[in-house]
C-alpha cells in the first residue's frame, strides 16, 4: 500500500457526518432508507459469494433498484464497495478486547477468541469475498478502486490500533506485536476454512495451539 491518502486517514464527506449522495447533497428519509437497503443487500450478496458476487449491477437487481439509483447514492462500483466497508465498520467492529490487569496469556486468548468467532460471521465473509474479487496488487487496487482502497486501509489501521491498545500496558516487543497483528487474521481464516472441510483434526486444539505459540512469542 502506498503512503498516499490511504495512510493519512483522509475523511470523505460521507464519513464527516450524515451520509450524502454521490454529488454531496443531503439525503432525505427515503434516500437514507434506500441507501441502507442497498448496503444490506450488497453485504448479503457478497457474503453469499459466487462468481458474480462482486457486481454492483447484481446488487442493484437484488435490491430492486436501477443502476441510476446506485449511481445517485454511491457514484460507481468503487463508491459502493467503499460504502459497504464503511457500513461494516460501523455495524461490526472487530476491536481487540481491553483486559486491564490481565497477563499476556489471557489477552492473547481474548484476541484469538474474538477473531475465531468473528471470521465466520456474514460480515467477515462479505469482506473476504470483496477482497477476493478486487485487484490483488495494491497499486492496481488504488488505481481502479481508490475509495475502496482507502476504506480497506482504514479497516486495517483500526484493527492494528485496537491490538496495540489491548497490549499497551504490557512489556511486549512492538515489532513482535506488529507481526502477530499481521499474522492473526489470515491464520484464523485458515483454521476456520479447515474446520468447514472433512477433517479428523480437533480445530479447538489447533486454536489453542496457535494461542499458545503467540503467547510464547510475545512473552519471549
Amino acid at each position: 500500500m502506498s503512503t498516499r491518502s490511504y495512510d493519512r486517514g483522509v475523511t470523505s464527506p460521507a464519513r464527516a457526518g450524515a451520509p450524502v449522495s454521490a454529488r454531496g447533497t443531503r439525503l432525505n428519509r427515503r434516500g437514507l432508507e434506500t441507501r441502507q437497503h442497498l448496503l444490506e443487500v450488497a453485504v448479503r450478496v457478497l457474503a453469499e459469494g459466487g462468481r458474480d458476487a462482486l457486481s454492483a449491477n447484481l446488487v442493484a437487481k437484488e435490491a430492486g433498484a436501477t443502476w441510476g439509483v446506485v449511481q445517485h447514492q454511491f457514484g460507481d462500483a468503487d463508491g459502493l464497495w467503499a460504502a459497504v466497508l464503511e457500513h461494516l465498520v460501523e455495524q461490526f467492529r472487530p476491536a481487540a478486547p481491553v483486559l486491564p490487569d490481565a497477563d499476556v496469556t489471557t489477552r492473547v486468548a481474548g484476541v484469538v477468541d474474538l477473531l475465531w468467532n468473528a471470521v465466520d460471521l456474514p460480515a467477515s465473509h462479505a469482506i473476504r469475498n470483496l477482497r477476493l474479487g478486487l485487484p490483488r496488487h495494491t497499486d492496481e487496487l488504488e488505481a481502479a478502486y481508490p475509495r475502496t482502497a482507502e476504506a480497506l486501509a482504514r479497516w486495517d489501521r483500526q484493527w492494528r490500533s485496537g491490538c496495540e491498545t489491548a497490549f499497551a500496558d504490557l512489556p511486549v516487543d512492538p515489532v513482535r506485536l506488529r507481526r502477530v497483528v499481521a499474522l492473526l487474521p489470515g491464520a484464523m481464516i485458515g483454521l476456520r476454512d479447515e474446520e468447514h472441510l472433512v477433517t479428523y483434526v480437533d480445530m479447538g486444539e489447533a486454536k489453542e495451539g496457535l494461542a499458545g505459540a503467540i503467547t510464547a512469542y510475545l512473552a519471549g
